[in-house]
Parts: C-alpha cells; sequence; structure tokens
C-alpha cells in the first residue's frame, strides 16, 4: 500500500549537507501549520557528521576525525549520521493526526520495528533507553535512531537507521549518552540490503504507522 496522495515522500539519492536539510524542515513546517504545503517524509543520507540534541553534554562527543557538529534543536544528546545510514525526516501535522505526542514517538519506534521484521531482524524498543535494538544480553545492540521535535503541532527530524555504515565513525561519541552498549547495523546482522530496499519497506509499512496515529489500540 502506497502513502496517502497529499503527503510527500521525497528521497534523495546523494548525501544533503546537514544545513541544507535543517534548513528545508525548518520552512516546511511552516508551511504546513499555514496550510500552504502538504506533510512530507523525507529518506536522505548525510556526509558523516555528528548532530547534538538539547540534553548533549560535551563529555560525550571525541571526534578523533573531526567531522562538522551541528546543534539540531530536537531532543536527545549526540548522534552520528552518514552514508550508509537511512535517515528519515518527518514532518507531519499533529494537530489533524491526533495532538499525541508520546503516541507519535511510540508509533515512530514500531514503524522502524515493523519494517526491520520485514527485512528479516527482530528489533524491540529497551525500558528506559532511546532507539531501536537488536539481541540481547551482551550483545544486544543499537541498530536505529530517533530524535523529533515538535513545532506548533508540526513533527521535524525523525529516525536513522543502520543500513551499512562505517560502524567505527560512532566511536567519535557516546551515542544517545548510552556506553554499555554497541551499534549494529543491517549489513553486521548478515542482511546484503540496498538502500531502495530499505525504503520500500518504510513506504509499504508507513501507512500502518499513520493509521496508529489516530488509533492507540493499533499496534501494528
Amino acid at each position: 500500500m502506497d502513502p496517502p496522495d497529499d503527503i510527500e515522500w521525497r528521497v534523495s539519492e546523494q548525501p544533503v549537507p546537514y544545513e541544507e536539510a535543517l534548513a528545508f524542515m525548518n520552512a516546511r513546517a511552516e508551511t504546513i501549520r499555514a496550510g500552504t504545503a502538504s506533510e512530507c517524509i523525507w529518506l536522505l543520507e548525510h556526509p558523516p557528521l555528528f548532530t547534538a540534541g538539547t540534553s548533549a553534554d560535551a563529555a560525550e562527543l571525541f571526534n578523533p576525525l573531526d567531522f562538522p557538529v551541528y546543534e539540531a534543536g530536537r531532543g536527545g544528546r549526540y548522534t552520528y549520521h552518514g552514508p550508509g545510514q537511512r535517515v528519515g525526516y518527518v514532518l507531519l501535522d499533529l494537530e489533524k493526526r491526533g495532538k499525541d505526542i508520546r503516541r507519535f514517538v511510540h508509533r515512530l519506534e514500531g514503524w522502524i520495528i515493523d519494517t526491520l521484521a520485514e527485512l528479516g531482524v527482530s528489533a524491540h524498543p529497551a525500558p528506559g533507553r532511546i532507539g531501536i535494538w537488536v539481541g540481547e544480553g551482551p550483545s544486544e545492540a543499537k541498530i536505529g535512531a530517533l530524535g523529533v521535535r515538535v513545532k506548533r503541532w508540526v513533527t521535524l527530524h525523525g529516525f536513522s537507521l543502520n543500513v551499512d555504515p562505517d560502524l567505527s565513525h560512532f566511536g567519535g561519541i557516546i551515542p544517545c549518552g548510552i556506553a554499555e552498549f554497541g551499534v549494529t547495523s543491517l549489513a553486521e546482522q548478515g542482511k546484503q540490503i540496498g538502500m531502495s530496499g530499505v525504503d520500500a519497506a518504510l513506504k509499504r509499512r508507513f501507512p500502518s504507522f499513520l493509521n496508529g496515529l489516530h488509533d492507540p489500540c493499533k499496534v501494528s
């Protein structure tokens, strides 16, 4: 099932500079609120960089490769973005989709978990830890991150999913402030799936995510 026609679905084939993405999101959120532009899902990659959320702690940034660091304006701490990671920016109007930020974040988690299940990877949220996780015990590792902002009931930012990035780049930070667990990717989990395959799965699972924003009892 395709996304509704009134939501723009954008896919960028080349890495997008972070400043460009941030400027687009802020401008689009304003026009969504004004009723002059449609809601939007934007799937992209970034060049290697770190972003700092509103709770970022400078002690968690090492950055030995001197990647650019950007103030993101979203919640959370430090995250890494780079080639091989699918970033999804989710610009939706919660004023017409249920003014419930907690439900939105929960459904966003569910969208990524459902997508991973379709791709053959069992994933889960972890109580007290932000993000999407695979494995258990000592082998538990983070495969996806969430970071959102809501401005006048329009959502900004969204998620990142590790498809096949250079995982050593995560060593420049303590990802999301969680030092005791590692990071992983679809490729490290034995799933050699191209970005287009990940995008197709995200698109198939999107209507369920969207419907769940209206129905608090809907879980998949």
